[in-house]
């Protein structure tokens, strides 16, 4: 059996093949021109990023399965995976401890000014007048409401981050909806009554840029938006300018729409209320390795006949 990883550079510990008896290639990256080639003859395809669309599966006829590298799939097609009866599984959960402590970080981060405070101290507090430099006001944790867009593991896990701090959650209904679930306030509710706002939400046609112009300016003026998930969840455009505006405080962001982004991202300007990192949250030890044994532990259940975890 091949098995083929086509970006293994986006995981920081490497696989233990030795544990399956198989071929095994693992590629650092691969070029969409490259895909057909580097999957040609392997039954196992291992992607994180790297996508699998219908005109690449259908060149693809030896492969029998698909372990996506992370729990969002948006990068297969599972319309053309169940026409050419391709398994697909995912990995789920295993970042969940390490994303939403990452989320509580930036909240920390961002409502208390640590970054603002942090990036000046050593040239203005030795010339300032009194023993306390006071300038951006600073918010406490305690109280403030938090809005939650999706409510999954992630999202849930925040949730419950954030009432051990002594936060207010809500979460958001999906956007659009015309009816409130229960133990759910509506999106523009949510947009209007949150100081801070994660989004938790997989990409899709329904949540694509939901986070455009107009949402923006139904936010509160100190909002603080989070966004751990997906980058096409927001309209960077829109949201470059209502930093620069000042429409909402300030956010932060591990995942722009492109990866990596683009030199002219509008979100890669100096935006000092802007906390930009590189889609690392889910990065912690314990997430790393979560995810690298989730992979081995899909592959090994296919080989056995029994997949786990499938999408499609």
């Amino acid at each position: 059996m091949k098995i083929v990883m086509l970006d293994g550079d986006t995981l920081p510990l490497s696989l233990p093949t030795g544990q399956q008896d198989a071929d095994w290639d693992i590629r650092a990256q691969t070029p969409v021109s490259d895909i057909v080639s580097a999957l040609t003859g392997a039954s196992v395809a291992i992607t994180n990023k790297v996508p699998l669309r219908a005109e690449t599966l259908k060149q693809l006829p030896e492969l029998r399965f698909i372990c996506v590298a992370a729990t969002g799939y948006d990068c297969i097609d599972l319309d053309a995976c169940r026409a050419c009866r391709i398994v697909v599984s995912n990995v789920p959960g295993y970042s969940t401890q390490s994303v939403s402590e990452a989320v509580i970080a930036v909240i920390f981060s961002l409502r208390r000014q640590i970054m603002a405070y942090a990036s000046t101290t050593r040239i203005d507090w030795p010339q300032a007048q009194h023993f306390c430099l006071h300038r951006q006001p600073i918010g406490d944790i305690g109280g403030a409401t938090l809005g939650i867009a999706g409510k999954g593991d992630i999202g849930q896990a925040v949730g419950r981050l954030a009432q051990a701090l002594g936060m207010q959650v809500q979460y958001a209904e999906r956007k659009g909806s015309d009816r409130v679930r229960e133990g759910y306030v509506s999106f523009e509710q949510m947009l209007a009554t949150s100081d801070i706002i994660s989004l938790h939400c997989p990409l899709s046609d329904s949540t694509r840029q939901m986070i455009d112009r107009e949402a923006l300016e139904k936010m509160l003026p100190h909002a603080l938006l989070i966004n751990t998930a997906r980058g096409g969840l927001i309209n960077e455009a829109d949201l470059a300018d209502a930093l620069k505006e000042g429409v909402i405080g300030g956010a932060a962001l591990d995942v722009l729409s492109s990866e990596p982004p683009a030199i002219d991202n509008p979100l890669l300007r100096d935006l000092p209320n802007l906390l930009l990192t590189p889609h690392i949250a889910w990065a912690s030890r314990s997430g790393v390795g979560n995810l690298v044994a989730g992979v081995m532990g899909n592959i090994e259940a296919f080989i056995q006949g029994e997949p786990i975890n499938v999408v499609s």
